[in-house]
């Protein structure tokens, strides 16, 4: 028998990173803190509830049009600390470094660092450089961890989402992915896209204000909405059903997904969430998301069903309906 290989794909937030956490990890390391899989740890102290998140970043490349690794780093650590409804407060941060890297470039990256968490009101408190030959790395990797405080009477997670609710969406879709891809690729297009990377924290702390009993929250990173909301639909043994005419996608990305195969509802995104809450409380909650910067183009883009348990289903502009699975494979490597 050939031996199993890890591949790309393993890596892209879709069928078979769960495949592999499901298969590898969880049958080792489970316990009751890991086992919601959520996008942050809920650890109880004598304080209160802490959150608790680690991440990875490897984008290629590593300058982008809206953002670069180090703002991508930052961010992602906060959305996701966020997205379980904490304060996020302090951040580590640990680099590889290839050897020959430019000194002016890492001075460039740290600048965005300290920018964004000044933004986002966080504080880096602790952190490791290591510099490995070159060849060994692709210029530079960050990992960093987040912790936070929950707020009190707030309970977001992937399993709450009940039959009845609705689902909002903060924004476009796809600006992040389409951004990083046509830098790498060189693409050159009339439209000038910019990735969406930007830290959710505040915008997240509006909408708890105005409605604490939101059910759940997650930011469609890799795997894009499709395979964020087949992840929720799946912890919470409910049906999905979205608006495909609702689904704000710009036509610059649109255009361009069509050119080159793609399709939006899986690409990535750094500064978009996905909101689900109890009936009745949606056109309330849409126009506190309104209100904001970082959510004036939000819509409400479908329902929670009793129907079709662990499905997500789209329907369509044409009328008809089809299923949304999880990304099988990567639309392309390397993009958060």
């Amino acid at each position: 028998m050939r031996e199993e290989k890890i591949l790309l794909a393993h890596g892209s937030g879709g069928k078979l990173s769960h495949d592999l956490i499901k298969q590898i990890f969880l049958p080792q390391l489970a316990n009751p803190i890991l086992e919601p899989l959520d996008d942050s740890a809920e650890i109880m102290n004598r304080e209160g509830h802490l959150a608790f998140t680690t991440d990875s970043y490897v984008v290629n490349p590593i300058f982008f049009p809206g953002g670069d690794i180090g703002k991508l780093a930052v961010c992602g650590t906060v959305n996701d600390l966020s997205m379980i409804g904490a304060t996020p407060s302090y951040l580590s941060l640990s680099l590889i470094v290839e050897e020959g890297f430019s000194i002016d470039l890492l001075k460039q990256i740290v600048s965005s660092i300290h920018e964004v968490a000044e933004q986002a009101g966080v504080n880096i408190v602790t952190g490791d450089t290591k510099v490995v030959e070159h060849g060994a790395a692709d210029q530079l990797f960050i990992n960093t961890a987040g912790i936070g405080w929950i707020r009190s009477g707030v309970n977001l997670s992937g399993v709450n989402a009940k039959p009845g609710d609705k689902i909002l969406l903060s924004g476009h879709l796809g600006d992040h992915e389409m951004a990083v891809l046509s830098q790498r690729e060189g693409f050159k297009f009339q439209s000038e896209l910019k990735s969406d990377c930007a830290p959710l924290n505040d915008l997240v702390r509006k909408m708890l204000n105005a409605c604490p009993s939101i059910r759940c929250m997650r930011d469609p990173t890799r795997g894009g909405l499709a395979t964020t909301l087949n992840e929720i639909a799946s912890m919470s043994n409910v049906g999905i059903v979205i608006e495909e005419e609702k689904v704000p996608v710009r036509e610059s990305v649109r255009g361009i997904s069509e050119l080159l195969g793609l399709d939006p509802l899986y690409l990535a995104n750094e500064g978009k969430l996905i909101a689900i809450c109890p009936p009745n409380e949606e056109e309330h909650l849409l126009d506190v998301m309104r209100d904001h910067p970082l959510g004036r183009d939000a819509e409400i883009i479908g329902r929670v069903t009793e129907e079709n348990r662990k499905r997500v289903i789209l329907h369509t502009l044409i009328g008809g309906h089809r299923i949304l699975d999880m990304l099988t494979g990567g639309q392309y490597p390397r993009i958060c």
